[in-house]
This record gives C-alpha cells, sequence and structure tokens, in this order.
C-alpha cells in the first residue's frame, strides 16, 4: 500500500506543482491537508495555473476533472492504511476519469 500512498503525493505534486517539502508545510500542514481542505470547492484554486491555463476551455469541465484526481490522490494518501485503495482500484479509477475527461 505504500506504493498507492505516493502515487497519490505524485498525483498532488504533479497537478499542483508544489513539494510535501516546499516551506508552506510545517508542522501539522502537510500537502495532504492542503489539499483535503481545498476539496472538493476550492480545489482549482490549488491547481496549477499553467495547468489551467492549458485546460481553459471548459470551467465546469476542468474542476470536475481536476476534482476526480485529487479526490483519487486523497483517497490514495488515507491516514490509516485499510482506507487506501488497492491499486487495482486505482487503475480502475484512473481509466474512468480518462474515458470521462480525454
Amino acid at each position: 500500500m505504500a506504493d498507492v500512498y505516493s502515487f497519490g503525493i505524485m498525483l498532488m505534486e504533479t497537478f499542483t506543482k508544489m513539494k510535501p517539502t516546499d516551506d508552506t508545510f510545517v508542522g501539522e500542514f502537510t500537502m495532504r491537508r492542503w489539499v483535503f481542505e481545498s476539496f472538493p470547492n476550492a480545489i482549482t484554486q490549488i491547481v496549477d495555473i499553467d495547468l489551467m491555463n492549458a485546460v481553459e476551455n471548459n470551467v465546469r469541465y476542468e474542476e470536475s476533472c481536476f476534482r476526480s484526481i485529487m479526490g483519487l490522490a486523497l483517497e490514495c494518501t488515507a491516514d490509516l492504511l485499510d482506507e487506501r485503495l488497492a491499486v487495482k482500484d486505482v487503475l480502475t479509477r484512473l481509466k474512468k476519469i480518462k474515458t470521462e475527461f480525454c
């Protein structure tokens, strides 16, 4: 399950252009907490601006896509191991997101 956790962090890094080691994240305020507190309504405020600009055609579409990706990232990084998704479930969700938004 540790690989699923790392994958979730990688998704967060990719879509926010931030790293868990950035100065923004101090003490209990982690990257995961930052994403969690922005989820779902303010998710577009933390997504990398370059990525937002690349898909600016349809605001509703991009919000739904980013919300799906970040929701998956949060499920992969759940605090309790038993609450994290299995790798096969992550793959299924990614395929569903790809089909829905690509």
